[in-house]
């Protein structure tokens, strides 16, 4: 894909292919880490974020939304929603979220973002989106910047074993703006 702002995704046997730019972002509702149930329809009027990410409390994954919560005043000032996306249980997203609060030291800041659980049916929303590696049994590293419609603007690939770099999202969020 020659979009900018594109990296690549591993296309093992079990590796879907992102949905492309221009499409429209799939229905869904699933539960926050909170227990709230967010609905694709919420995300109209603005701008969204939607980030898919392997598991909880891995290494690479938690070095990104750690880094993603350490800088969130940058990401929050693009007045954006952002859903970080994973096949974890939602009362791990909950513990994850308070990890990574902790991380953040004693005067951590609750995580802005939602933690959405694609548990059950197990990877429904990652399939939708073109985001779920059967192999794995897990998302793969691929985010989707949409507009206020819910189009797909731009999409941010890695590799499993890479963090995506989150100065590169900030970009593509500016250009959604």
């Amino acid at each position: 894909m020659s979009t900018p702002g594109v990296g690549t995704v591993p296309s093992g046997a079990g590796s879907a292919q992102p949905l492309p730019v221009g499409s429209a972002m799939p229905e869904f509702a699933a539960r926050n880490q909170y227990g709230e149930t967010v609905r694709s329809a919420d995300l109209h009027g603005a701008a969204s974020w939607v980030m898919f990410y392997p598991f909880a409390f891995s290494r690479v994954c938690g070095a990104e939304l750690a880094q993603l919560h350490a800088r969130w005043s940058e990401v929050a000032a693009h007045d954006v929603r952002v859903l970080a996306v994973s096949c974890d249980a939602m009362h791990s997203l909950r513990a994850y979220a308070e990890h990574l609060q902790d991380q953040a030291g004693a005067q951590g800041e609750p995580v802005g973002f939602d933690l959405l659980s694609d548990f059950w049916p197990h990877g429904e929303i990652s399939a939708a989106f073109g985001a779920f590696d059967a192999d794995l049994g897990a998302s793969q590293r691929v985010s989707f910047f949409c507009d206020a419609e819910g189009r797909i603007r731009h999409i941010q690939q890695a590799e499993l074993s890479e963090e995506r770099e989150l100065d590169q999202a900030l970009e593509l969020l500016a250009q959604l703006s």
